[in-house]
């Protein structure tokens, strides 16, 4: 359905109606709560589809009961906390306001830690960071690279600034896929080398490492603001959000992804939608920008996009890079997590520095009442 076939109205009037501030209406957009279009007379201009607005005035009324809304608000359901790192909108993901596409041309991890989290030594990873006497062989995969990097987090650690601390967490979540200390060189440079990569693959791992860095409120990402709003260390908070990105329905997607390739005949097509990118996932075209794939790579993602009409997910265009350029199997799973590691120490710092503690209510339904008609 295009723009000229619905009714379209103003910020100003789908915000006044909602009774929501600006903000609150460009999540709920980011959500795909509520389509927004261009203006065909002033393209600088975002109007938003009625019919979305007045279905959420609807079910606004409809769940005012705090129990009822409870129950739904954390299953894709509206925004549930304010956050200034990263946005969604109109398709487009956007670190501090700035387009992350845009951002992958040239900058790299570090430069993005430092935009994420803010307030951070222009020297922070200028220097090194201290490292245990003997580092274990690299792990790849959720669960062996998990379990790797927890174990280094867990490591005693004296008195740091915030930007020492951060620059060692980030580079012993490196360290655990590397087996060996990064010092002060750029991640992406020192997980070439350390993988003996080909020299074309450093600039893809670094738009990986760039375009992954963080997702608004992502599952792992909530996970780490629990933690944080407790009081825990930044360390305890990257390890919450490790372990929750390991499941298969977050970065452990890319163990379903591999299976996939490996026999593409079989379905469902798994990565190759994502409900906040309904025009496609913008990361995944940037990743994949003269990646020379697999030819039975790029036979199935031909079929598979004629097929179904879906595009690949970030999941599916790390798989295919880490087959393209023969780095270590799981490797796609390993750039996500080392990646967003920076995106959860922003979140982490951002959530304790409002100093309240995340804990909803259950609501209690008696074993009876769930199995009666």
């Amino acid at each position: 359905m295009d723009a000229a076939s619905l009714d379209l109205t103003s910020a100003e009037e789908a915000a006044s109606r909602l009774g929501i501030s600006r903000a609150s209406l460009y999540a709920y957009v980011s959500r795909g709560l509520i389509r927004s279009f261009s203006s065909p007379h002033d393209p600088r201009q975002r109007l938003y589809a009625l019919d979305d607005v007045e279905a959420l005035v609807e079910r606004k009324a409809r769940f005012r009961r705090p129990t009822v809304a409870a129950a739904t608000a954390l299953d894709w359901g509206l925004p549930v906390l304010e956050t200034g790192i990263t946005q969604i909108r109109d398709g487009r993901l956007f670190y501090r306001g700035q387009d992350a596409v845009a951002l992958a041309q040239a900058a790299t991890l570090e430069d993005i830690a430092h935009l994420l989290i803010g307030a951070l030594d222009p020297d922070t990873f200028n220097r090194p960071s201290p490292m245990p006497p003997s580092l274990p062989a690299p792990a790849f995969g959720p669960h062996a690279f998990v379990a790797q990097a927890i174990r280094l987090l867990s490591e005693p650690s004296g008195r740091e600034t915030r930007a020492a601390e951060v620059a060692a967490i980030l580079r012993m979540t490196a360290a655990a896929a590397s087996g060996s200390d990064p010092g002060t060189e750029p991640i992406h440079r020192h997980l070439a080398f350390a993988w003996k990569a080909p020299p074309q693959a450093a600039e893809a791992i670094r738009r990986a490492l760039v375009l992954c860095a963080d997702h608004e409120l992502s599952s792992s990402a909530f996970a780490v603001r629990v933690t944080a709003s407790t009081g825990a260390s930044l360390r305890h908070a990257v390890v919450a959000g490790l372990a929750a990105l390991s499941g298969p329905y977050h970065g452990g997607m890319t163990e379903r992804v591999r299976a996939f390739l490996n026999s593409p005949g079989t379905a469902p097509h798994p990565g190759f939608r994502h409900r906040l990118y309904p025009d496609g996932d913008p990361r995944a075209r940037a990743l994949l920008q003269n990646v020379p794939l697999l030819a039975s790579d790029a036979t199935t993602l031909r079929a598979v996009t004629t097929a179904s009409g879906g595009s690949p997910s970030i999941d599916v265009a790390l798989v295919m890079m880490e087959r393209a350029y023969g780095l270590p199997v799981g490797a796609a799973f390993t750039l996500f997590a080392i990646a967003r590691t920076a995106g959860w120490l922003a979140h982490a710092i951002e959530q304790r520095s409002q100093a309240t503690l995340i804990r909803p209510r259950a609501r209690y339904v008696a074993a009876e009442d769930r199995h009666s008609p």
